[in-house]
């Protein structure tokens, strides 16, 4: 008797007596993982986007289906009480879900890429509450649909995106730098002009106390001309040698020059 095998399928293989057994292993399914924008802010009568992504493990076939649905947080809105689809995609193409979304909603994601996104145009107050993206890629089919929750305010309560923050602080340091240049040239020029003031002024100080000295000098000069005559005046210098020995053949023994200074009274 042949021994029975759970989740198995045994069979008879001739050749040495014993019975083989192959087990049949089912590949276990694997989750889609599903991403979306927590919160989006629209301005009321605009276009938006509602972006949403998956990942996956199997390859994107024409079984592949994305589910949009909405759920409204205004309590008298048709759509409070429970998720509505409001667009549907499959086998390439695109289903329009509830009247009110019917003309305002386009896919314009790429679902070989795996986005899956769509547009909402133009978006409106009513349009405030839950959107929910779920995607099945079989045999990816178990996974939890991404949530966005949609704002739509007027233009005044829109924050600045960060954009144009990075620019405007851009433009305002440019503009710092350019009055700091241009500051920094009109004390340079500043300097530059005090400086050859300072240079014509000492240049005429000088010329203006430069014949100066030359009238003092010319006045001592006159001074001691006028006061030398008073005095003796000095003669010219007469230098004498004298011979010792008498004789006409004999050397001449020269004696230390004597100065005679001959001063006329």
């Amino acid at each position: 008797m042949e021994p029975k095998w759970s989740n198995t399928v045994c069979k008879r293989v001739l050749l040495t007596g014993f019975i083989l057994c192959i087990a049949l292993v089912t590949k276990p399914t694997s989750a889609i993982d599903i991403h979306a924008d927590p919160e989006v802010m629209m301005q009321n009568g605009t276009t938006g986007i509602l972006r949403c992504t998956f990942k996956s493990s199997e390859m994107v076939s024409n079984s592949t289906s994305v589910t949009w649905s909405f759920q409204s947080s205004q309590p008298d809105n048709q759509f409070s009480k429970a998720p509505y689809v409001i667009s549907y995609f499959s086998n390439g193409k695109a289903f329009p879900g509830q009247d009110e979304f019917k003309d305002r909603v386009q896919f314009i994601g790429d679902i070989k890429k795996r986005d899956v996104s769509i547009q909402l145009s133009p978006a409106q107050f009513s349009d405030n509450g839950t959107f929910f993206c779920d995607v099945k890629n079989p045999p990816d089919v178990t996974g939890t649909p991404a949530r966005t929750e949609l704002r739509v305010v007027l233009k005044e309560s829109l924050p600045q995106s960060n954009t144009a923050v990075i620019v405007g602080a851009v433009c305002g340091a440019l503009f710092l730098l350019v009055l700091i240049a241009v500051a920094a040239c009109l004390v340079m020029r500043v300097l530059h002009n005090r400086h050859d003031y300072e240079g014509c002024t000492s240049l005429e100080s000088v010329s203006s106390q430069a014949p100066r000295p030359r009238k003092k000098v010319e006045s001592s000069q006159e001074g001691s001309r006028c006061t030398n005559p008073s005095g003796p005046l000095q003669g010219p210098v007469i230098y004498a040698q004298l011979d010792h020995s008498g004789s006409k053949n004999s050397f001449h023994k020269m004696e230390p020059v004597v100065y005679a200074d001959i001063r006329k009274n």
